[in-house]
Order: structure tokens, then sequence, then C-alpha cells
């Protein structure tokens, strides 16, 4: 289900790739648009996911319009709303510093989808769903290529009432490993970046040296910026996603509950999430060992995620953090400078899923 790999040499293979991709392109262009975007490179797949991630942070803009003076659920709003978005669909612009960081992290992804297929599609099918439906789930296949008869062949054995996130993470997983034939090797994959930079089998599951670019690495943002004018296709069954989320809470027993009854009952306060911490998720179970550092233990998209989701896209900030936790003495004193400190400020009521990640990580820390 999940090859081994070094998640390191993984990172900086990314990275040198993006880099020398950038340095290719920016070389001629002062930005780049949509259709230069679609084929960028020739492996398909990570073009297709750095279109994703442009998807996502168009939710996120979507979630900053809420406003108590405005009916964002009207029919005539959610029209003007997709009409909106259609038009900056055709509009896409980024500026290096924007498409770097978005193209090392649709590198990575691609590689995961091949080594990790169940984190893969809790990421890309699952975390951003306010609602699972087959439509929503089938509506994400478009921006899958590698493996996509496997998520396909996986999505047409759902029912219309597989709504429960866990459920069917689950059972993706049984699915993978009772269709271990269907799988792309990591082999035919490496193969395939080999001709843009030189990488094997052997470079990415850590058991060679990490290959060194073939011109001096530039700088590269450690996480995407905050784009305002930059959003992805939607499509009619994404119609509802687009209108603005309502809240979701966490139950005590670490599920997101978005039923009418819980949505219109108190939201749990900040001391409620620090007294127990959701289960992980089937796809997060494997990670309940001891770690050393906060720093060096976050993967690269735990990294993009906590610095979108929990610090409001404020690279600096969440490294300033990161490295005042790992020196803290104790989980408790942790625990308290995450609460005191970090929680109020940035409102991480409304990130209960994130912040529970981030206090995981600091319990195996101290664990």
């Amino acid at each position: 289900m999940e090859d081994k790999y070094n998640q390191l040499h993984l990172e900086r293979y990314s990275k040198q790739l993006a880099n020398l991709l950038c340095d290719r392109h920016f070389a001629s262009y002062d930005t780049l648009n949509g259709p230069q975007l679609i084929g960028f490179t020739p492996i398909k797949q990570v073009n297709l996911f750095v279109i994703k991630e442009l998807l996502l942070k168009w939710h996120h803009e979507m979630a900053n319009l809420r406003s108590p003076y405005f009916d964002y659920e009207n029919e005539e709003v959610k029209e003007a709303l997709l009409h909106f978005m259609n038009v900056l669909s055709r509009r896409i612009l980024m500026k290096r510093h924007a498409f770097e960081a978005l193209l090392q992290k649709a590198i990575y992804d691609t590689f995961l989808l091949v080594l990790d297929p169940v984190t893969t599609f809790e990421e890309k099918f699952l975390r951003i769903q306010e609602e699972i439906t087959l439509p929503k789930l089938q509506e994400n296949l478009k921006y899958i290529d590698v493996d996509k008869p496997l998520f396909a062949g996986f999505i047409d054995t759902l029912s219309p009432a597989s709504r429960d996130r866990e459920y069917i993470l689950s059972r993706f997983s049984l699915y993978v490993n009772a269709n271990q034939n269907r799988r792309s090797s990591l082999s035919e994959l490496a193969a395939r970046f080999n001709s843009l930079l030189p990488v094997s089998e052997q470079d990415i599951l850590g058991t060679s040296p990490a290959p060194e670019p073939p011109v001096a690495a530039k700088a590269t943002p450690a996480a995407p910026r905050e784009e305002k004018d930059v959003v992805a296709p939607i499509h009619q069954t994404q119609r509802e996603a687009s209108a603005p989320a309502r809240p979701v809470y966490i139950s005590s027993g670490g599920d997101a509950d978005e039923d009418e009854d819980n949505a219109a009952g108190k939201r749990p306060t900040l001391n409620d999430n620090f007294r127990k911490a959701p289960a992980a998720s089937l796809a997060d179970a494997h990670s309940n060992r001891k770690i050393d550092s906060l720093k060096n233990s976050i993967s690269i998209n735990q990294r993009f995620s906590f610095i979108n989701e929990l610090f409001e896209g404020d690279n600096m900030t969440y490294y300033q953090a990161i490295q005042a936790l790992d020196a803290m003495p104790s989980a408790a004193q942790a625990h308290q400078y995450v609460q005191q400190q970090l929680a109020g400020k940035y409102d991480w009521s409304r990130k209960q899923e994130h912040l529970q990640k981030l206090l995981r990580l600091i319990d195996r820390k101290f664990a």
C-alpha cells in the first residue's frame, strides 16, 4: 500500500527539478499563463496537480468572501460566482515566485501518488470536500492521470450512500492491497522524470545519493503565497463547493460532523480541542512513533497545509513557531505555547483538523 521512500531525497529532487524547469521558462517569459501551464511539463500528472492546487486556492478565496450582510446561498449569487470563476480560470497569470512552489509540490505529489496512493486519495479526493458525494469524487478524477483506472475503479464500487471519510479511506486501502497489479511501478515513473532531470528508483528510495542539480539552484519559496487573482477551472458538479462553506466541527470522537443539529449547536472551545485529540486517520496510523524534531518530521504536504491553514500563508511565522516548539522542554509547555500564543491569534477554533495534527506531532516529539 505504501512504499518506503526517502522523504528528504524526494523533497530535494522536487525542488531541484522545479528550479530547473522555472529557469528554462522564465528566462524567456516574465509570467506563466493558463495555456502554458497545461503543457508546462511532458508529464501530464504534474501539470494537473498544479491546477488542482489552484482550485484549492479558489476554495480558500471563496471561504474568505463569507459576510453577515449578504446571502451567498442565493441561486443568483451562486450563478454569478460560478461565472466569475470560469472567467478567472481563463485568465491565469503567475510570476515565478508563486508558481515555483506549486510546481515543487506537484512534482512531489506525483511521486507520492505511486508511492502512497492512500495518502494521495485522502488529500486529493476527500480533504477539501465539505460534503462527499459520488459526483464530486468522480469530478476529482479529471486531475488524475497516473493510475487513473485504479482510482476510477474504486469509486465505481461506492454507493451514493457512502459519505463517511474514514469508511471510504479504509475501503480504498483494502482496494489498493487487492489490486497491486494495477499500480504503476516507481521505476516506470522515475524513467519519465529522468529525461527532465536524472533520477532513479534508488535515488527516491534513498539507497544512493540524491542527484546534484546541473545548474546552481536559486532560492525556492518554502510555501505558496496567497494569489488573489489565480484560480482553476470549475465545473457544474463543483458548483456547491464554490459557495461559502459552513464551519466543520469536530465531535469528541474526532469525526467531522456536519449534521444540522451539531452545526446549530455550540462550537467547541479551544480548551475542548486541547482536552482530547481525535484518533488518527488510517493514512496517519503508521506515524505514531516518537520523532526527534518537528522541523525534520513534518512532510512537505503537511508543511504547505500548516502554512496555508494555520498561519494564513505566512512562511516566516510558521518556521518561527516550529523552531520555538522544538525548543520547548516538555509537551505541556508546547501545548501551552500553542494555546496561548498561536491558537487565539489565528482563530484555530475553525481549523480543528489541522490543529489536532500539529498537536499529535508535538505529543510524538515528547513521547
